[in-house]
């Protein structure tokens, strides 16, 4: 039994760069299951606070909840540990490598003794992640470089979803796509929903908040100005407050 309904919880938070106050007071709150889309204008502080989360940054000041206890995110091993994973809005992606090797980099299977890379069983294990998460791929051996904009992007969110993470962050995953490849990633995220994880999906593109998230949480010069349940809202509300 839960003890409560938030998977994650950011209180008081607090961050500045030299003078400048990039976060004031902030306080998130992300539901079990939800896609919960954070907006703001260039500068309100959501990459900021995203990267506090996953461990880019440290706080200096506040205080953050995962599954109910204060955790401690002092590097980007510690948020992936815990099960956190974030989608960058540039991929992160090896052009010179192919499918396979770029799920799993950094987690390669290897041999116990010799520590061989264990290539025929990763590929296996890339066929299969794929197929689950319904993308068409054909050619799984190709190098990301001749891959669309779209195709590198799933591949990118194949990645973090691959080892089971709890949540995920997502910076605009959709924002330099075609209008077809938007809505395969914006397909695959509610897909991802559907199988149970935690979604914070960053973006400019209101139509694909209001499509997939459950929730609008809007930033504004570095506090939190107010989150609205999607379904009693709309864009020109959203824009008044962002602005």
């Amino acid at each position: 039994m839960r003890e409560n309904s938030y998977v994650v919880e950011m209180k008081n938070i607090y961050k500045s760069f030299g003078g400048i106050q990039a976060l004031i007071d902030v306080n998130l709150e992300l539901k079990y299951g939800e896609i919960l889309g954070l907006v703001g204008d260039n500068a309100a502080g959501k990459s900021t606070l995203m990267k506090i989360l996953t461990g880019v940054y440290q706080a200096d000041r506040g205080r953050i909840f995962f599954e109910g206890r204060e955790v401690h995110i002092v590097s980007p091993r510690i948020s992936r540990q815990l099960g956190i994973e974030m989608v960058y809005q540039d991929f992160k992606l090896c052009p010179n490598l192919d499918i396979p090797a770029n799920l799993f980099l950094g987690r390669e299977i290897t041999s116990n003794f010799f520590k061989t890379l264990k290539n025929r069983q990763m590929e296996s294990m890339a066929v299969e992640i794929l197929s689950r998460l319904k993308i068409g791929i054909k050619n799984f051996k190709i190098k990301t470089s001749r891959l669309s904009g779209g195709q590198q992007q799933s591949v990118a969110i194949a990645k973090a979803a691959s080892f089971n993470p709890k949540v995920v962050v997502m910076d605009e995953p959709t924002a330099s796509l075609a209008v077809v490849e938007i809505r395969k990633v914006l397909d695959l995220i509610l897909y991802l929903k559907e199988q149970g994880l935690s979604i914070i999906l960053i973006t400019h593109r209101l139509d694909d908040i209001f499509e997939v998230s459950d929730r609008i949480f809007v930033l504004k010069h570095g506090r939190r100005v107010t989150i609205k349940e999607t379904s009693q809202t709309n864009k020109d509300e959203i824009i008044k407050l962002m602005f």
